[in-house]
Formats: C-alpha cells, sequence, structure tokens
C-alpha cells in the first residue's frame, strides 16, 4: 500500500474516532479533508476500500449533532444568523427554477447537490461551537490546501503553462482548485502575526507549498484573488490602530518575507499570463470575458426568472456571434456572479447578496464588540476569516463557483466566528444577572 493510501485510512479512521471520543466537530474537519484529498480522482485510490467516504463523514457529522442537539443548540441557535435564512431562500429559489430550467436533468441534478451542502453547512455551524472547534476547521482547511499546492508542486505543469488534473470533486478544472487555495493567504497571515514560532514556521511551510501550487496553476483569477483579500489584510495588519505593541514590525517582516518569497516561485511564465489582465476582452483574457458577462442581460429580457443551471451554455450561441466572438458554443459565462444571475434571475441573485449583506453587518456588530471589550486578537482574527472570504469572491468573479464547496464555507466560517465570538459572549453577559439573582433568591430561601 502506498504511503498516501496508508495516510488516506490513517486519516479517515482517526476522524471517525475523534468524533466519538472528542468532538462532533471532528467529523467535519474529515469531511474537510476528505474533499481535499478527494481520494475517488487520486492514482491511490485503487488500494483503498471503495466506499463514499464524503457520505460517511456526512452521516458522522448528523449522528453527532443529532444525539447532542439541544446542547449545540443552546450555545449555536441558526436563527442568530439572518444569513442562513437567505441561503435557504436561495436554495428554495434553485428548486423553484426546475419549473422552467433550459436544462432540467442539469438543474435538478446540481440542485440536490447545493441542498447537500447547505445542510453540511448547517449542520457544521452547530458542532464547531467554541474557538477551539473553529481553529481546527480553520487549520483543516489549511492543511487540505496544502495537500493541493503539495499535489500541483510534484505534478508540474502538464498542459501548457498550468497544471491540470489535480481537481476537487466540485471543481475539476485548474481555475476552480486555484479558487480554493485563495483564501488560504489571508489565514495564513494571521497565524503567521499572532502565532508563536512553531506555528509560524508550519505557516512558512503551508504558505510556500500553497503559493508555488497556484503559480504552478497559473489562474488570473486566483492572482486578483490573493491580490484582494491578503492584500486588504496586510493592509489592515500595518495601518489599523487596534493592532498591538510590536506588531506592526511583525507585519512589516511577514509582508517582506511574503513577497519575497512569491517573487521567488513565480516565473516568466506566470508572469506572462498575468500581463492579458489588462485587457478583459482580448483573447488571451478568456476571449471577450466581459461580453460573455453582459449578453447574461439579453438572455434575461426572454428569460425573467433564470435560465437554470447550464441554462447560459444553450443559449450562448444564439445570443453571440461564433465567427466574431472565438467559439461561443456551450460556452460558459465565466463569473460566479453572472452565473448565479443567469441561473436564478433577479431575485434569487437578490437572495444571494443580501445573504452576504447580512453577514457583513453581523461581523461589524462583533468586531465593533470585541474592540470595546479590548480583544485584538480576535478582531484580527475576524478580519482575517473576512478577507478569506473577499478573496475567495474576487477570484470567482472570473470563474463560475456559485455553488462551490468552499465558498459556503467560507461563509459558514464567518458566521461561526461571528457566533463564538459575540453572540455567545452577549448571551453569556445577559444571562449572568439572571442567574446572580436566582442565586440569591436561593440562599435566602435557605437562609429562611
Amino acid at each position: 500500500m502506498s504511503k498516501f493510501a496508508l495516510l488516506f485510512i490513517v486519516v479517515v479512521m482517526g476522524g471517525v474516532a475523534a468524533t466519538f471520543l472528542v468532538s462532533g466537530a471532528a467529523s467535519f474537519i474529515l469531511y474537510q479533508l476528505i474533499y481535499f484529498l478527494n481520494p475517488g480522482a487520486r492514482w491511490w485510490s485503487v488500494e483503498i476500500p471503495q466506499l463514499s467516504y464524503s457520505f460517511i463523514a456526512a452521516v458522522l457529522m448528523l449522528f453527532s449533532l443529532g444525539i447532542r442537539y439541544r446542547q449545540y443548540t443552546e450555545v449555536s441557535p441558526w436563527r442568530r444568523q439572518p444569513a442562513f435564512k437567505w441561503m435557504l431562500a436561495l436554495l428554495v429559489m434553485y428548486f423553484l427554477t426546475n419549473l422552467y430550467a433550459l436544462n432540467p436533468a442539469a438543474h435538478h441534478r446540481f440542485t440536490i447537490d447545493l441542498a447537500k451542502l447547505v445542510v453540511i453547512v448547517l449542520v457544521a455551524y452547530k458542532l464547531l461551537n467554541s474557538e477551539r472547534t473553529l481553529n481546527a476547521a480553520l487549520w483543516g482547511y489549511l492543511i487540505g490546501a496544502t495537500y493541493i499546492g503539495y499535489l500541483a508542486t510534484i505534478t508540474g505543469r502538464n498542459s501548457g503553462d498550468r497544471v491540470e488534473g489535480i481537481g476537487l470533486v466540485d471543481s475539476p478544472d485548474a481555475n476552480g482548485v486555484a479558487a480554493a487555495l485563495v483564501p488560504a493567504g489571508a489565514l495564513l497571515m494571521y497565524y503567521a502575526w499572532m502565532g508563536n514560532w512553531k506555528v509560524r514556521m508550519l505557516c512558512v511551510f503551508c504558505g510556500a507549498l500553497i503559493a508555488n501550487g497556484l503559480v504552478l496553476i497559473n489562474s488570473r483569477g486566483a492572482f486578483l484573488g490573493v491580490v484582494a483579500g491578503s492584500g486588504l489584510y496586510l493592509l489592515y495588519m500595518i495601518f489599523s490602530r487596534y493592532r498591538g505593541k510590536g506588531q506592526r514590525a511583525m507585519a512589516i517582516v511577514i509582508a517582506i518575507a511574503g513577497l519575497s518569497g512569491a517573487l521567488y516561485v513565480t516565473d516568466a511564465q506566470f508572469w506572462e499570463r498575468m500581463s492579458t489582465l489588462q485587457d478583459l476582452e482580448s483573447r488571451e483574457s478568456g476571449s471577450g470575458r466581459v461580453t460573455f458577462w453582459l449578453t447574461t442581460f439579453d438572455m434575461l429580457e426572454d428569460h425573467p426568472m433564470g435560465m437554470g443551471v447550464q441554462g447560459y451554455n444553450q443559449l450562448a450561441s444564439v445570443y453571440m456571434d461564433d465567427a466574431t466572438r472565438g467559439g461561443v458554443e456551450n460556452r460558459s459565462v465565466h463569473s460566479m456572479w453572472f452565473q448565479g444571475l443567469s441561473e436564478v434571475g433577479p431575485v434569487g441573485f437578490a437572495f444571494f447578496l443580501i445573504m452576504l449583506v447580512t453577514l457583513y453587518r453581523s461581523t461589524k456588530r462583533a468586531r465593533r464588540w470585541v474592540i470595546a471589550n479590548g480583544d485584538n486578537r480576535v478582531y484580527f482574527k475576524m478580519l482575517a476569516i473576512e478577507c478569506g472570504l473577499i478573496s475567495y469572491l474576487a477570484a470567482a468573479t472570473f470563474i463560475n463557483q456559485f455553488r462551490a464547496e468552499i465558498l459556503y464555507w467560507m461563509v459558514m466560517l464567518v458566521a461561526v466566528a461571528v457566533n463564538v465570538f459575540y453572540l455567545q459572549k452577549v448571551t453569556e453577559e445577559k444571562a449572568a444577572p439572571v442567574r446572580g439573582r436566582r442565586r440569591n433568591q436561593s440562599m435566602v430561601r435557605e437562609a429562611g
């Protein structure tokens, strides 16, 4: 048995054991690792039992929630996160779009996949109900992303100027894989900034493999995502008035080290491909990508409620000239935002935007509260998770990732941070006087 097959078996067995012996949150960590390891698509999969490992992890999650539902609900009620209400509304729109989708079979299949993902996200939110479990989930993601970076490194560019064939379950192409790695930038910067020397060494190791993987995959959208999210977080690290003593100097050291490492791993092929970003209408930059985006509005004039999954692909050759656009038969819209708009129309897309807006409002209140209580460390951790989500949204602007696992993971992780660092604390503060009064009343009764 190969070392990867053996490692996978150990991961699965360890995850199952940890679920029963340590915490139900371990089942979600197992789910994360299985997602990145993606055994069904790896060469070593012939050496392991042919089982649906993601299904096993999902069942473990549901079982963990079921046996302690009341306990989890007390600390992580769904109703206190308005973003989940809009996520469910979006899912309902996908089911309604079944009535008029242009490709009913594809739309139904991917709607069921989205429903499963929403269930996973809602269950994981309850299981990740402490800072310890949140950290475990963040590192579960980072370790998984590091494995993809390692896989890209040992595979090398095998398709022109990029790596192909190392895809994830829901993101088989190179651009989707690269987008999945992008949120790691801001998270690694936080842990390198706030962690001890051991954590910093681990961050350097993970960051090197992830950065090298991104360079080899050579995705322009991922590059913009890193610049947007990690760049924003770097500005907070250096210029925020809430940083602690000596943290600016450490932030500058991390920035210099990160930029030096990035320049070291990049090559001429990478910069040649990135240079095409200056003209989104050039053939080298996606064969008129902006035109593909704007054509969505022409389609919506005839299909105001959306066209369902792959509906845009079917209509591309009808609304665009194949001869002048470089081939548009079954072409995708190449943007998460316009993908969602084309699939579920303006109403469903509005639900998605409201979900993001309500999530931002929740995090804004939470960050104000933690600063008022003098917890700068938590403030910057919440910012790192938010910047990870921003990174993914920026990268997915140029690829079809509206229903991607990582996107909804990041939404859930931001919601978990709000719950752990704000909602739970506020609830405890409100409950403390009540408990005090009850204790005093009990003492009075005993004395009487």
